[in-house]
């Protein structure tokens, strides 16, 4: 711009100087007028020049780039978007699992208070015989015979209680651990009926069970299925004075009495593991007799059914092929 000026400049001084006398002042005021039309020209060029570049970035932008960046950030704050929802969804789940775990935990602690429970009040009363037995037998020197073997007996019954309780416990255990083995075998139920009655008629003398029923061969766990009868006619003489009758017919085996009976709320409650009902009522001695026996027949793919009327007697059955 500057170049065209002088060359403007210098032609019109000469054209001036041919024609005689031209001020200073005029030839300043002609070259600044000369500037202004130039820079004119040269912004107009310079403005149609960005229109266009601005132009071409408008259709770049279009065609390749400023609306494909703008959905590919949206979808990538989508992604986000969803990534943060799982990872709450996993923090939820986790705390649920948390409350789940913690809630098990505690049902746990309660059984393990109520099992500590039971094994002190179910030894407590035999133990207590034992010593106070065996005390008056140690300072009596002067006991009678007859008075020293009624106290053996009862101290020897107390002990075949502990025993037994130890062996129920001992037994859920192993069913807990998930460590109990049936070992089957072919047997005659009504034998093992009168093997399970032989053992009671010890610790019940003047108790009568009948069995009624012929031979009658089934396939199960022999040792396993003494606890069963032991633990079923056991029961029965405990809660009833009259007699027990244990009916053994084609695989069908019956336990029953005629004693207090269960009330109807507490029937499908005291085959459970620690459950025990009022001092008066049905007590099923630790909560663990007939857990076990529900435990063992299940093992055989079988069931305990329970009929009771309150006041009348029982009924415990199962069925063996």
């Amino acid at each position: 711009m500057l170049a065209v000026s002088a060359l403007f400049y210098f032609i019109l001084t000469r054209v001036l100087a041919v024609r005689e006398a031209v001020t200073v002042e005029m030839m300043l005021l002609v070259s600044f007028a000369v500037i202004l039309l130039v820079t004119a020209i040269v912004s107009k060029m310079v403005e149609k020049k960005l229109r266009a570049l601005n132009k071409h970035l408008a259709d770049c932008s279009t065609a390749n780039g400023f609306f494909g960046e703008t959905e590919f950030v949206t979808r990538e704050f989508d992604q986000i978007n969803q990534n943060l929802i799982k990872v709450l969804k996993k923090a939820k789940k986790r705390e649920e699992d948390k409350q789940k775990y913690n809630a098990k935990l505690k049902l746990k602690n309660k059984q393990r208070s109520d099992m500590l429970s039971a094994i002190a009040h179910e030894f407590r009363n035999p133990i207590s015989s034992i010593i106070g037995y065996s005390q008056t037998l140690y300072d009596d020197k002067e006991i009678s015979r007859a008075i020293q073997e009624q106290f053996l007996t009862k101290i020897y019954n107390n002990g075949y209680k502990i025993e037994a309780l130890l062996s129920r416990l001992i037994l859920w255990n192993k069913f807990e651990s998930g460590e109990a083995i049936l070992h089957k075998s072919r047997f005659d139920a009504v034998v093992l009926a009168h093997e399970a009655i032989r053992s009671l008629n010890e610790k019940y003398p003047k108790r009568v069970i009948k069995i009624d029923g012929d031979k009658s061969m089934v396939t199960a766990d022999r040792i396993l299925m003494d606890v069963v009868l032991k633990n079923l006619i056991e029961n029965a003489l405990k809660y009833s004075q009259d007699e027990v009758k244990v009916a053994i017919a084609g695989g069908n085996i019956s336990v029953a009495d005629h004693g207090v009976g269960i009330a109807p709320e507490d029937i499908d409650k005291v085959t459970k593991k620690f459950y025990r009902t009022g001092a008066h009522s049905w007590d099923n001695s630790m909560g663990l007799g007939l857990a076990i026996v529900k435990a063992i027949l299940e093992l055989h793919g079988t069931q305990l059914a329970i009929k009771s009327v309150k006041g009348q007697g029982s009924e415990f059955s199962f069925h063996l092929n």
